[in-house]
Parts: C-alpha cells; structure tokens; sequence
C-alpha cells in the first residue's frame, strides 16, 4: 500500500495515476483527464461480473466529515462493483474527531487500514493537507467551498456521452458562482478542451470568483457574465443548473435575499435547443420545476448515474488494477 510520491516521465507512464492523489481538477492535464473518461467508457461496457474481477482484495476508506449522499454512496457502490470492501464514517459524530482527533492523526491512522481514502471536509485545503499525511491515494470528496474534481470528471463523462465530445460546447451555468465548489472544478476543466464558451449567470453577490476569471483569460476561454437564464437559454447547448447553498453563506440575512432567484421550467425550456441537456449536481431544492423531470432535457439522473462509473474509473487507477 506504499504511496508514490516520486515525479513522472512524459510518456505513457505520465499517464499512469497508481498511487496519485486526485485532489483537485488543476492538477491534471487535457491527457489525464481524457484517460479517465477513457477508462470510465470502457468499464461501462463490461459485466457485473468482470468488473468484480479487479479488485476483490481492496478497500475503501470513506471519510465524510460533511453530509452527502449520492458522492459517498456512489463512492461506496463504485469499490462495490469492483469486488472491493468500505470502511469509514459518514459524520464526524460518533468518530474520535470528537475527542479532538486531529484530521492528520485520523487520515495518518486510516491510512493503515486501506488502500485508498476518500474525504469530504468542511475546509478548504483539507484534502491536500490529508495527501501529505496518508501513506495511500487520497481522493478528494469536496472540501469547503475549493474543489470537487470527481463531480467535475462524472459532468465531463455526461457532456461527451450527450454530445459525443468536449470541444465545442456551448455552456450555461447558473446558480451559487461564487461558493460552489462543482462550479469552481467544472470551469477549470473546462478551459482547458478547445472552442469552449461558457455563460455564468448569477446575482451579484455570486458571481464567479475572481481567480477562476483569471483562469478563463489566460487560456482565452469566451465566456460572459449574466443575471437573468433568459439572457441564454436559447444559445447554450448545456444548461448547468446549481442550487444557492445555504451552508456555505457566512449571514443568513445574504442567503435569504437569493435562495430562490432562480427556478428553471417548461416555459423557459420552449425557449431552449431542442438538444439541449440540464446537468445539475444535486441536491436541487427550488431551482428546478419537477415538471422538468418527465422531459427529453433532464440529465441530471443519469448525470448521477455516471458518478459510479467514474469513480470506478479513478478507484482502479489509483489503486494500480486499472489502466
């Protein structure tokens, strides 16, 4: 279970993620990240069966110090299908983090137990940290308002199985710009596929981060800023629905000025592309209609749905069984 930490040739062993920490979606280049949706294609066209195959001796540390659901469940499903086992916590209640367990003594300790690591953390910077500690890969579930790279890689999975490709798509993403750490990943990667444009719509109180604008003008990624879905929905080929996160707002005053700005229905849809697909990570609240749900634009089920089969991808890589 030894962790590399030694740098990587430019050659296919530079493609190679045994025993590499999948901490945030900035880390990775273009080659990197069509490998894993590489992979994740091919796992999806296997059986039940072979997919047991890989690695019946393995197991998964899942670590969630926040809630969440369809993450740490398809986490734990993905090691699943892959014959492996899961440990771990789905609260910091009930574990020793509430006798004052420091995060670098739980991660230095779990370590010892698994081949992997999951986490999810209220803090930013709580996933790097945790890679420094554990003696094996840590992949990183969300911490704080930072990053959230296997959401962002199971959207680019749904984006290139809708459209047959990346490149090219026009992309209109709505809601909490400003803490959403699904946004933050999702336009980093973007920017980095080819003739993308990207619409951001949100008040002004959300808007994108700065840092994240710097990015898109130095890759000389077309983007625009927007308050209102209406000024989009007719251009955009993916609609990226996100909900106001109430937890994440450090006055409940601000959330309740914006918490349902935003609600996307059937007489907003008369005005999209006929091919157009809502993505949305989950959990939805207010922001969109169920009357959505039954129509030919929702995806965000099977965008769900594909978070298996990715995270199946980056379980295998890092533990050296995938290729």
């Amino acid at each position: 279970m030894g962790k590399m930490k030694t740098g990587r040739s430019v050659t296919m062993e530079a493609l190679s993620f045994k025993g590499k920490d999948i901490i945030s979606i900035n880390d990775m280049n273009l080659d990197e990240i069509r490998n894993i949706l590489s992979v994740a294609d091919r796992l999806e066209q296997k059986s039940r069966e072979e997919l047991m195959a890989y690695a019946p001796s393995k197991i998964l540390a899942n670590l969630f110090y926040e809630p969440s659901t369809r993450t740490r469940l398809s986490f734990e499903a993905a090691m699943t299908f892959l014959g492996g086992r899961v440990i771990g916590f789905s609260s910091a209640e009930g574990s020793s983090v509430q006798k004052g367990e420091s995060l670098w003594d739980t991660i230095c300790t779990v370590s010892q137990y698994s081949d992997v690591i999951v986490l999810r953390h209220p803090d930013d910077g709580a996933a790097r940290l945790a890679s420094e500690a554990s003696h094996v890969p840590v992949i990183n579930a969300g911490d704080g308002s930072n990053q959230h790279p296997t959401q962002t890689l199971l959207d680019l999975y749904s984006i290139q199985k809708i459209h047959s490709t990346i490149e090219g798509t026009s992309i209109g993403i709505v809601g909490d710009l400003k803490y959403g750490r699904t946004v933050h990943s999702l336009t980093s990667a973007l920017s980095k596929f080819k003739s993308i444009s990207m619409h951001f719509v949100s008040p002004q109180s959300l808007r994108i981060p700065m840092h994240i604008e710097r990015e898109l003008k130095e890759s000389s990624t077309v983007y625009s800023e927007h308050e209102r879905i209406e000024e989009i929905i007719e251009k955009v080929d993916i609609l990226y629905m996100t909900r106001i996160q109430q937890e994440r707002f450090p006055e409940p005053a601000e959330y309740e000025k914006v918490k349902e700005i935003y609600h996307l229905d059937l007489a907003l849809l008369e005005k999209a592309k006929r091919h157009m697909k809502v993505l949305h990570p989950l959990p939805r609240v207010t922001e969109i209609s169920r009357d959505v749900d039954g129509t030919e634009y929702a995806y965000y089920f099977r965008q769900a749905g594909n978070g298996v089969i990715v995270r199946q991808a980056l379980l295998g890589l890092v533990m050296g069984v995938l290729h």
